[in-house]
C-alpha cells in the first residue's frame, strides 16, 4: 500500500499504462480499429466536446471490457442522500449541522455537503456520480481508493477529488469518517493568483494522479455498480470487475493533495487579508469572481500583524460558510468545536470569535507566534444559500442548540471618554 506510485500536476495531460502490459496505449491515435492486447477504447468526457481548450476535459481508457456491459439499473434504497432542500423550513440560526446544500443536479447548478462514517470496505461494489464531482476530506482513518485510473491512498490531512462519472471503490481499515463536498455544474480549478504572481497557495506540482492499474477478475456472484443519478442511488449487476483499464491518457482524472503542501500567505504588517488567500480549490460560477464553491483551509502559520486583533474578525457574509475540523482546535472557538464536527454560518448570519477568544486576543502581547499549530480546519464556502436536510436537523441528534451561547458573555467595552 505504501508503494503506490503517482504522477504529479494539476489538470495535466497524463499518459499511463500498467507495466504488466507494455505498449497498451495505441500510438498516434485514440481509437484504432484493433487496440493493443485486444482492449476496448472508451472515452470519458468531463466537459462538452466544444468547450474551449483550457476547460476541455476528457480521458481515453483502454479496458478489458467496456463499462456498458452491465444489467439494467434498479433503485437502491440505501443511505441518506438527498437533494430535496424543502424538507424543513429555512433556519438562519448558527448551528452545528451535518448535511446541507442548494441547487439542482438536473439543472447542473448547485452543491451538496455530505458526511460519511464507515467501518466496512466496498467488496465487489463501486460507485460513480452522474450528478457531479466529489471532493473527499477524510477526518479519521485512511481510504484506499481504487479507480478506473489506478489506486490512491488518502489519509487525514489529505483530500482527493473523484470527478463526475469516474467509478471508484473504497477500502477502509477500521472506523473511518469525513466530509464530502459535491459540486454539480462545474469542476474544481486552482484559484487565479492575481498580484500574488506565478507561485503560491496550492502549487500544481503537488497534486498527484494515480498510475494505471488493472485487474482481470470475473465475479460469478455478481459485481454491483452503483450510480448516483439525480440525487438518487441505483444499482446494476455485472460479472466482472470494472477496474479493468490497462492504460489511459488524458486530462480528466482523479487526484489527491496533501494539505501540508499549501504555501500559506498572510499579513506581515497589520490587519487581516481576507480568507480567500487560503483557497485550495474553487468551482467557479457563471459570475466572474463568484464561486459556486470554494475549498478553503486554515493551516498552521505565523501570526505577526501589529496592532491587530489576530483571530478571525466578526463577520456577516453574502456567502454561506460550512466549517469542518480535521484535527486540533479551531482558533476562534477552541471549546465545543470538535474534530469531525461542523458549523454552518448561513448567508448574512453573524459569526465570529467566542467571548473567551475575544478577551484573550484583545489583551495578548503581540509577538510573532505560531497560529493553529497541530490544527487543520477547513471551510466549504458557497455563493448559494444552503438548506439543512431533515436528516441533518432531526435524525442525527447532533445539533448543538446552545451554539449561540458562546457569544452571550460578550460585553460592551464602550467608553465615550476613552479613544
Amino acid at each position: 500500500m505504501n508503494g503506490l506510485q503517482y504522477m504529479s500536476g494539476f489538470g495535466n495531460e497524463h499518459v499511463s499504462e500498467d507495466p504488466r502490459c507494455p505498449g497498451a496505449l495505441p500510438e498516434g491515435q485514440n481509437n484504432p480499429q484493433v487496440c493493443p492486447y485486444g482492449l476496448y477504447a472508451e472515452q470519458l468526457s468531463g466537459s462538452a466536446f466544444t468547450c474551449p481548450r483550457p476547460t476541455n476535459k476528457r480521458s481515453w481508457l483502454y479496458r478489458i471490457l467496456p463499462s456498458v456491459c452491465h444489467k439494467p439499473f434498479k433503485p437502491l434504497e440505501e443511505g441518506h442522500l438527498t437533494h430535496n432542500w424543502d424538507e424543513v423550513e429555512p433556519d438562519p440560526n448558527q448551528g452545528l449541522h451535518t448535511l446541507c446544500g442548494a441547487g439542482e443536479p438536473r439543472a447542473r447548478n448547485g452543491i451538496a455537503v455530505h458526511v460519511f462514517v464507515c467501518n466496512t470496505s466496498m467488496l465487489n461494489r463501486c460507485l460513480y456520480n452522474s450528478d457531479g464531482d466529489f471532493l473527499i476530506v477524510p477526518q479519521q482513518g485512511k481510504l484506499l481508493i481504487t479507480t478506473e485510473f489506478g489506486k490512491m491512498l488518502v489519509e487525514p490531512n489529505e483530500i482527493c477529488v473523484i470527478q463526475q462519472g469516474m467509478r471508484f471503490s473504497v477500502e477502509v481499515f477500521g472506523e473511518t469518517r469525513g466530509y464530502i463536498l459535491e459540486v454539480y455544474g462545474a469542476h474544481f480549478e486552482l484559484p487565479d493568483l492575481g498580484p500574488i504572481g506565478a507561485n503560491g497557495l496550492a502549487n500544481p506540482r503537488d497534486f498527484l494522479v494515480p498510475v494505471a492499474w488493472f485487474e482481470d477478475r470475473q465475479v460469478p456472484g455478481g459485481y454491483t455498480v452503483i450510480s448516483k443519478y439525480q440525487g438518487k442511488l441505483f444499482s446494476a449487476q455485472q460479472d466482472f470487475s470494472p477496474f479493468n483499464v490497462v492504460a489511459w491518457h488524458g486530462n480528466y482524472t482523479p487526484y489527491k493533495y496533501h494539505l501540508e503542501k499549501f504555501m500559506v500567505i498572510n499579513s506581515v504588517a497589520f490587519d487581516h487579508a481576507d480568507p480567500s488567500i487560503f483557497t485550495v480549490l474553487t468551482a467557479k460560477s457563471t459570475r466572474p469572481g463568484v464561486a459556486l464553491a470554494d475549498f478553503v483551509i486554515f493551516p498552521p502559520r505565523w501570526g505577526v500583524a501589529n496592532n491587530t486583533f489576530r483571530p478571525p474578525y466578526y463577520h456577516r457574509n453574502c456567502m454561506s460558510e460550512f466549517m469542518g475540523l480535521i484535527k486540533g482546535h479551531y482558533e476562534a472557538k477552541e471549546e465545543g468545536f470538535q474534530p469531525g464536527g461542523a458549523s454552518l454560518h448561513s448567508m448574512m448570519t453573524p459569526h465570529g470569535p467566542d467571548a473567551d477568544c475575544f478577551e484573550k486576543a484583545s489583551k495578548a502581547k503581540l509577538e510573532p507566534e505560531r497560529v493553529a499549530e497541530g490544527t487543520m480546519a477547513f471551510m466549504f464556502e458557497s455563493s448559494l444559500s444552503l438548506a439543512v436536510t431533515k436528516w441533518g436537523l432531526q435524525t442525527s441528534n447532533r445539533l448543538d442548540k446552545n451554539y449561540y451561547k458562546c457569544w452571550e458573555p460578550l460585553k460592551s467595552h464602550f467608553n465615550p471618554k476613552c479613544k
